[in-house]
């Protein structure tokens, strides 16, 4: 996989530390929910065992996963960028011609999009639509409801 993952400095520090934090403490904790399932006994009725080992195999799978996607890492500077265009990492507040409600959006990588928090992954079609855009820009964007026009209202 060759997409970039495109992080401010400090949330890069944020992932490498929760790495960090995955593989020790985390690695810790885990072996030791294993070795007390294990002094439970027969390890073939053990569910205790079996969960633990469950649990060791989902820490090692988000492990590698966050590993393979800083490994991907390019560092953006929101500060300077052009604040007169619609970028990775923009906070951009639109306006939905729709229905006349302001909403307010971050532009980010797929692996940080989070509709529930407004943070637009750059590779949807919203957040290619909203990308090289200015303010007073309208855009009309194709979704499977139909057609949502929004106004570009703000840049930061």
């Amino acid at each position: 996989m060759t997409n970039f993952v495109y992080l401010t400095r400090e949330r890069l520090k944020e992932l490498e530390n929760e790495l960090l934090h995955l593989k020790t403490k985390g690695r810790d904790e885990v072996a030791q929910r294993i070795a007390e399932a294990r002094s439970y006994g027969d390890l073939s009725e053990n569910a205790e065992y079996d969960a633990a080992k469950e649990a060791q195999e989902m820490l090692e799978v988000k492990i590698r996963r966050l590993a393979e996607m800083l490994s991907r890492v390019r560092i953006v500077e929101p500060e300077k960028m052009p604040k007169d265009k619609v970028h990775i990492l923009s906070n951009i507040k639109v306006k939905n011609l729709n229905n006349s409600k302001l909403v307010e959006y971050v532009i980010v990588s797929p692996e940080e999009a989070d509709f529930e928090k407004n943070k637009l992954a750059a590779t949807t079609p919203v957040g290619q639509a909203f990308i090289g855009k200015a303010i007073g820009d309208v855009i009309e964007i194709k979704v499977p409801a139909g057609v949502m026009k929004y106004e570009i209202i703000g840049i930061e």
